[in-house]
């Protein structure tokens, strides 16, 4: 089966996040909008002078040069945060000393930089003349109120926080983060408290997973390991799927005597969405449905596990959260590299993108191996039977969370 249909059929069991929440703006961002986030207020909510220099009224200098200047009033300073005075005389002839930041009074449209003045104190000559509204920010110039901010699905980022905060947004809705339970199966698995002990390895793609999924703004709930035994294998899957609302299983999904992540699945009722897909790394890749949740079983391989999760997880995820900003990113590119090998079903090869080119990172590809992927940001989406020279044309897949 295409991993486009596997993935198709695993869509079809999501159901979009119906609960959301707010969220205080400190700890906003990465979260993704439940809803519209429209302006209630005008940024500025002043005319604000956008330089230091002399709020004016336009006409008063409109002859204004440098060898005929003009002579204003000073009818007082403002700074950024004052309030200009009820009582003070604003009228024709006058100027405000004014810094950048400060409310304009009403009654002038304009301001003169100072370096185009004397600088004066009681009274200023003006050397220049200037147009209405120069150096001059409205009420409204950066947002008007009622401008829509940020639309529902999409994913706060610092930029909005910055926004928000200028407004004086204190909290945001957001969408209830997804819940994911990450259980490792495996009687040689160690986790990183444990000491080495002879035949055991430590469980590295927990916490890759874990990683990634929790710096996209989701809740990793439950991280366990499980041996390679039927009965803890179920009672582990029961706790999981009460606890999340997808988990993910790695290892135990191949034909060894000892992968029994399918049969148990489908022991416990499973509806068994795809088993095996054409693609390599990750062909026993398996999709399941068990009460009213998905069960992705990944390979137990590192590289493996972590392309099929990107493959998989992903999309799954902008479904459910209602977001397109999980789904990944596609290119093509030309090859800096030959992979000569030739492969009977479409194969994901780590490598490195830039400037669209791609080149193989050095050292050993195989599905057990995660040296070099610090080396890579992609996946080069082969055809199967197809081998690549120098300067041929892929289908690049972009990393999305390694």
């Amino acid at each position: 089966m295409e991993i486009e249909e596997c993935l198709e059929r695993v869509l079809a069991k999501i159901q979009p996040a119906k609960e959301n929440e707010t969220a205080a703006l400190d700890k906003a961002c990465g979260r993704i909008l439940s809803e519209d986030v429209i302006a209630k207020r005008n940024v500025p909510e002043f005319p604000r002078s956008a330089m230091d220099g002399y709020a004016v009224h336009s006409a008063d200098v409109a002859n204004a040069s440098q060898d005929a200047p003009v002579r204003l009033k000073v009818s007082g300073k403002l700074y950024a945060g004052d309030v200009p005075e009820d009582k003070a005389d604003y009228g024709t002839g006058t100027a405000v000393r004014i810094m950048t930041g400060a409310c304009v009074p009403e009654a002038y449209d304009a301001v003169i930089m100072q370096e185009q003045t004397d600088y004066g104190e009681e009274q200023v000559e003006i050397y220049s003349r200037i147009k209405a509204y120069q150096n001059y920010c409205k009420i409204g110039e950066d947002i008007a109120a009622g401008t829509v901010l940020a639309k529902a699905g999409v994913r706060i980022r610092a930029s909005h926080i910055a926004l928000f905060a200028s407004l004086g947004i204190k909290e945001v809705p957001v969408v209830k983060p997804a819940r994911i339970a990450i259980l490792s199966t495996g009687s040689e698995l160690m986790d990183l408290q444990d000491a080495p002990v002879p035949g055991k390895i430590y469980n590295s793609i927990s916490y890759m997973l874990q990683d990634a999924i929790r710096q996209q703004g989701l809740q990793v709930v439950r991280r366990s390991i499980c041996p390679d035994e039927g009965d803890a294998l179920r009672e582990q899957l029961r706790d999981a799927l009460a606890q999340a609302d997808l988990v993910i299983t790695t290892g135990g999904v191949s034909v060894g005597q000892k992968d029994i992540v399918p049969k148990v699945l489908e022991e416990m009722g499973a509806e068994i969405l795809f088993h095996g897909a054409d693609i390599q790394p990750g062909t026993p890749t398996m999709g399941a449905f068990l009460d009213g949740k998905i069960v992705l079983a990944l390979s137990g391989n590192p590289y493996a596990a972590m392309a099929n999760f990107e493959l998989y997880f992903w999309p799954v995820m902008a479904k459910r959260m209602r977001s397109d900003s999980f789904l990944p990113v596609m290119k093509t590119a030309k090859m800096k590299s030959e992979y000569n090998k030739i492969n009977k079903h479409r194969r994901l090869i780590r490598a490195f993108y830039e400037d669209g080119e791609v080149r193989l990172p050095t050292g050993v590809h195989a599905s057990s191996v995660i040296s070099n992927l610090t080396e890579c940001n992609c996946f080069i989406d082969l055809e199967a039977g197809r081998a690549v020279q120098i300067g041929d044309t892929v289908r690049v897949r972009m990393f999305y969370s390694f």
